[in-house]
């Protein structure tokens, strides 16, 4: 049998009327988690019927009320709301498959449009309800479509176990934030700069690290917003988990002015000699995964008083750091990455000036479009340069290609890798690489401009087209006929990674012509990078008839899952 995906929905049930057909435990059961969504369950059986003791409890308190007859068609359509002519909301039968009525019920629902669900009868039932974890408004759902119940229950215990405690908590109080900052901010139903806040069912957009500029007023007016859902999106879920009303009112207060921002949840105490002790150490925590950390970062991370750390730090990298050590998560977002930066340096002087050993922890490699460089230059301008010690890292614009099944040097195919940002300073272009068929080129910092980039690799940019024009009319000291940049071909492969060795990795394979489409629908999932080159397609070949396909989970470093294979 083919299988199916189900449209997985939670449902205002508040004052919905849920008929429960049926007297045995199971009826029971469908009346507590009606009551617990807010319904009003009508249990429907036979007054000789034996109730469950639980069914005869709610009874008797009044959470239930029972209509003590047999099952009638006209049930259905007497029993419901008035607002909604009568009809019930939904219908659970707990007979069973093999009792004729449940197939009946099932066909008479059906054919009115009435929801309904019968036990252990997955195609008798138009719905099914979820194994569900339940953690104040965090509600997480898992289902088997009908495969397996007792696998469903079990994977979300071990979901439910892995989570951090209190992040139902995180969510009511993240929550408050939003809509107080939406009370205050009468622009911010039209913030986020891409407007997407809107549905959790929508991953982030195409757009959700899109460059900001200063001239962006409205953005500017809702950076209070857009700063909330990066914390949403980078902050590890302990972090969040353990968030305060301290932090809360920190994060209401952000950006009212520039004023330093407190770290989360630690304090820490200055060096008896500062003079000995002071130092900043700028280390790469590699693509993402804690494995792919070097011996030295990871000692830098146990053994630091302060840890200044970008917010594309994975959590799991976060997680390693000593719970005495407070912690400091960039507050970058689009537009507002200079005033971060600047915010960063002075916590790191400040910092080592008080006799602290200061990690400033960077993902991928410090010197690879890490701002590693200008960093150090910062420090040795303010009189710190033999306080600095930069340690190297991973980069994933070498790794995340391995980790995507692309040899980015793979013999007969490419001779030469080329690593390029997609976006300069400031916003600006990048002049763009020409196309040498046997490159394989990575563009980091480029998916937020994916269309730009596309356009700009496969035709002429505005120079050089005013260059080309010049030159037909023979500008004076311009000399004709200089050779023009080779263009990309439309058709090349090409590879979006995203979130590399993360356990939430994906990979879009496809062309040129339809990355941006495949971004577009896809969404975002930061952070990514564009690898670019018929090495893509080496060990991927395209599958006919798709224009992109998607590949998710990471798996790469599971040495143990791979022994036991063998």
């Amino acid at each position: 049998m083919a299988s199916h995906v189900s449209m997985l929905t939670a449902t205002d049930a508040r004052s919905h009327i849920h008929l429960i057909v049926g007297s045995n435990p199971l009826a029971a059961g469908r009346c507590g988690q009606s009551l617990g969504a807010g319904a009003s369950p009508i249990l429907l059986a036979p007054e000789t019927a034996e109730l469950h003791y639980a069914l005869q409890k709610r009874i008797d308190d009044g959470e239930v009320k029972w209509i003590k007859e047999a099952f009638r068609d006209e049930h259905l359509f007497t029993l419901g709301r008035e607002e909604v002519g009568h009809i019930v909301d939904a219908v659970f039968v707990t007979y069973g498959p093999r009792d004729p009525l449940s197939a009946h019920i099932s066909s008479l629902c059906k054919r009115n449009r009435i929801p309904v669900n019968v036990v252990d009868a997955p195609q008798l039932c138009t719905f099914s309800l979820l194994s569900t974890h339940v953690d104040g408004p965090l509600q997480i759902g898992i289902t088997t479509n009908g495969r397996g119940c007792k696998l469903a229950s079990r994977i979300r215990r071990e979901v439910a176990a892995s989570l951090p405690p209190n992040l139902g908590a995180a969510c009511s109080r993240l929550g408050d934030v939003r809509r107080k900052i939406q009370e205050e901010d009468h622009l911010l139903h039209m913030a986020l700069a891409d407007g997407d806040d809107v549905d959790d069912s929508i991953d982030q957009s195409a757009n959700f690290n899109k460059l900001v500029t200063e001239a962006d007023l409205d953005a500017a007016k809702n950076r209070r917003m857009r700063w909330l859902s990066q914390i949403c999106e980078y902050w590890p879920l302990k972090r969040l988990a353990a968030i305060t009303d301290d932090d809360v009112s920190t994060i209401l207060k952000s950006y009212e002015d520039m004023g330093p921002a407190e770290s989360i949840g630690k304090s820490s105490t200055p060096s008896s000699n500062p003079t000995d002790r002071g130092r900043i150490i700028l280390a790469g925590s590699g693509p993402g995964h804690p494995d792919m950390l070097t011996r030295a970062t990871h000692k830098a991370i146990q053994s630091a008083d302060l840890i200044l750390a970008d917010k594309l730090v994975p959590s799991g990298v976060l997680d390693l750091i000593p719970r005495r050590t407070p912690v400091h998560i960039a507050r970058k977002f689009p537009g507002n990455a200079d005033a971060a930066q600047a915010e960063l340096m002075e916590r790191a002087i400040a910092g080592v000036r008080a006799g602290r050993v200061v990690l400033r922890l960077k993902q991928g490699d410090p010197y690879l479009y890490g701002r590693g460089g200008e960093e150090v230059a910062h420090f040795r301008a303010h009189g710190l340069g033999d306080r600095v010690l930069v340690l190297p890292g991973v980069t994933s614009a070498l790794s995340a290609p391995l980790f995507a099944a692309i040899p980015c040097t793979q013999r007969d195919v490419a001779d030469q890798v080329l690593i390029c940002t997609g976006t300069g300073k400031k916003g600006r272009p990048p002049a763009p690489p020409e196309y040498v068929p046997s490159r394989t080129v990575v563009f980091l910092m480029a998916l937020h401009r994916i269309g730009g980039l596309v356009a700009e690799l496969t035709a002429p940019v505005e120079a050089e087209t005013e260059k080309e024009k010049d030159n037909k009319e023979g500008v004076e000291g311009v000399s004709g006929g200089s050779a023009r940049r080779q263009l990309w071909p439309r058709t090349t492969p090409c590879a979006v990674v995203e979130r590399a060795s993360c356990p939430d990795q994906r990979v879009i394979r496809t062309t040129l012509d339809r990355v941006v489409e495949a971004v577009e629908h896809e969404g975002s999932r930061p952070p990514g990078l564009l690898v670019v080159g018929r090495a893509c397609a080496f060990l991927n070949e395209p599958e006919k008839g798709r224009a992109w396909t998607v590949e998710e989970g990471f798996r790469g470093l599971d040495f143990e899952s791979a022994l036991e294979t063998l």
